[in-house]
């Protein structure tokens, strides 16, 4: 793709737009060319902002998101990713499976060298939780 289209897939970066989505299914993970395939490079995204709510209770969750990568082809647009995290605020379900899912979409939707997702989680009843998925391990 030429350089002057690399970027019309981005349609979430329109000032002033934002829709949040109500769910991950309905959220939209945009991405971009990976310009520098020749080498390997880590991402990182971080958030201590994650919310999501306990599937029995309905009390919510808090949690600090730490997304790391090796792109391939694909690289994610950061403001994507952040709607998508946004989009589990509303969403019951328990640690182990906020983490995978984040994982597998990340993964399905990226293709990347490498993959690592890690949820740690405020400590409710006393205990915290932390959930870690590496793809080196995977």
């Amino acid at each position: 793709m030429s350089d002057e289209h690399r970027h019309d897939g981005l349609t979430l970066l329109k000032k002033g737009e934002t829709s949040y989505p109500a769910s991950p299914g309905e959220a939209k993970l945009e991405t971009f060319e990976n310009a520098n395939r020749q080498r390997n490079y880590w991402i990182t995204f971080q958030t201590s902002e994650f919310t999501s709510l306990c599937p029995i209770t309905g009390q919510p969750d808090f949690a600090t998101i730490l997304i790391e990568y090796i792109p391939e082809a694909l690289c994610v647009e950061s403001k994507s990713l952040k709607l998508y995290l946004f989009s589990f605020r509303q969403t019951g379900t328990f640690y182990e499976e906020i983490v995978n899912r984040i994982y597998s979409d990340l993964s399905a939707t990226l293709k990347p060298r490498r993959l690592v997702v890690n949820g740690n989680f405020t400590a409710r009843g006393g205990i915290t939780s932390s959930v870690k998925i590496d793809s080196s391990e995977a």
